[in-house]
């Protein structure tokens, strides 16, 4: 549209012509925005913002007097409020290149008072803190005339010919070489010994892949051999089972035929043998039962035979009395103990003959008895009378 003006993101428009300014600045800016402007009555300028840079190459003498050739770059642009906005337009409007001139020079007098106040170790070895403290003593100066830093870099700082940051660094190069060397003996001995442990893992790959090979070699052989065999040891195998078998059959037979003899020959002859001691055992039982019932016939005839011929002992008894001269005390009663004695006589002779009876059975021999129609010859005592002249007979 015919006269509406739009400035670049990086650019402020600066606008002359009627109204003033904030502050009472002889333009208005405007920034981020369009606005109509009057053709003939109204100018229009644009400010550059974007980043500029000024390099700085500056001979600095150190706190120790020695010359160094110090090189820096600053990054700076025009600040983004209107007030830095009025101040840059109002110095560099009509050449905007300037602004990296006098920043230059700004930062160089600022440099060459700090550096005179450091040693050139502090300058060497602190970098970051000269470039602090350039920024620190140069931001009231930027701020006037609407500029902002935002970074200070020294790139490079020589002493020409004096040789004494060489010399400063001498001994760190000796150390850093002595590193080096170190570093390099290390690695060397890394290497060496890297080598050498190669070599070894290569002599034991090699000597386990031998044993392997040898192994597999040695299975492969036993393989074989027991495959050739397999034929022979099959057959031995099967003629041993076949002699177990038999060895077997043969100890079944053998223990067959001993049960055949013991129920053939053992058996019938303990049962012959248990037949003739039973037989023996009864025949010895009769033969007993027939002596003891031969013995007890014999006293049974023996008792008899002498309870029969009683009497006759007792007749013989009172015929030994005939002839002597018995005088009797007492009467009938006198005459009764006499009798009573020859019986008691005739008792005890009886009991005597079966005692004797009895011991020569216990010795094993037996009576001898009588023919048929005979009798026993029997031994009595005979009555001895003894005559008293002047009194009756005793009879003993």
């Amino acid at each position: 549209m015919f006269g509406y003006r739009v400035p670049a993101p990086d650019e402020a428009m600066l606008i002359s012509g009627g109204r003033r300014g904030l502050g009472g600045a002889p333009f208005r800016v405007v920034t981020g925005h369009g606005k109509f402007v009057l053709p003939v009555f109204r100018k229009v300028r644009f400010l550059t913002l974007s980043m500029c840079e000024s390099e700085v190459t500056e001979t600095c003498v150190t706190r120790q007097g020695i010359s160094l050739h110090v090189r820096a770059v600053i990054a700076f642009k025009v600040g983004n409020d209107p007030e830095s906005i009025i101040n840059a337009g109002q110095r560099f409007l009509s050449d905007q290149q300037q602004m990296s001139v006098l920043t230059g020079r700004i930062f160089a007098g600022h440099l060459r008072a700090i550096i005179g106040s450091m040693t050139v170790e502090e300058i060497v070895t602190e970098r970051q803190k000269l470039a602090a403290e350039v920024l620190d003593t140069s931001k009231t100066e930027m701020a006037k005339i609407g500029l902002i830093v935002d970074s200070l870099q020294i790139q490079s700082i020589d002493d020409g010919d004096t040789g004494y940051i060489d010399a400063m660094s001498a001994p760190h190069k000796a150390a850093i070489q002595r590193q080096a060397q170190i570093a390099q003996a290390q690695a060397t001995q890394a290497s060496v010994e890297a080598e050498q442990v190669a070599a070894r893992n290569q002599a034991e790959y090699a000597r386990q892949t031998a044993i392997v090979k040898a192994e597999y070699s040695a299975e492969v052989d036993r393989a074989q051999a027991q495959a050739a065999q397999a034929g022979p040891l099959a057959q031995a195998h099967a003629q041993q089972e076949v002699l177990a078998a038999q060895t077997e059959l043969a100890q079944r037979q053998a223990k067959l035929r001993q049960q055949q003899l013991v129920s053939e020959v053992v058996k019938p002859a303990e049962a012959e043998a248990e037949r003739v001691r039973i037989l023996a055992a009864a025949e010895a039982q009769r033969m007993k039962i027939q002596a003891e019932a031969a013995a007890s016939y014999d006293r049974v005839a023996l008792d008899r035979m002498l309870i029969d011929q009683l009497p006759q002992i007792v007749k013989e008894a009172a015929g030994g009395l005939a002839g002597a001269n018995v005088n009797v005390l007492n009467g009938a009663d006198g005459l009764g103990e006499i009798a009573a004695g020859l019986v008691s006589q005739g008792l005890t002779i009886l009991d005597s003959v079966r005692q004797n009876l009895s011991g020569q059975e216990s010795d094993g021999h037996r009576p001898e008895e009588s023919g048929k129609g005979g009798s026993s010859l029997l031994q009595l005592p005979s009555s001895k009378a003894r005559k008293s002249d002047d009194g009756p007979v005793d009879v003993d």
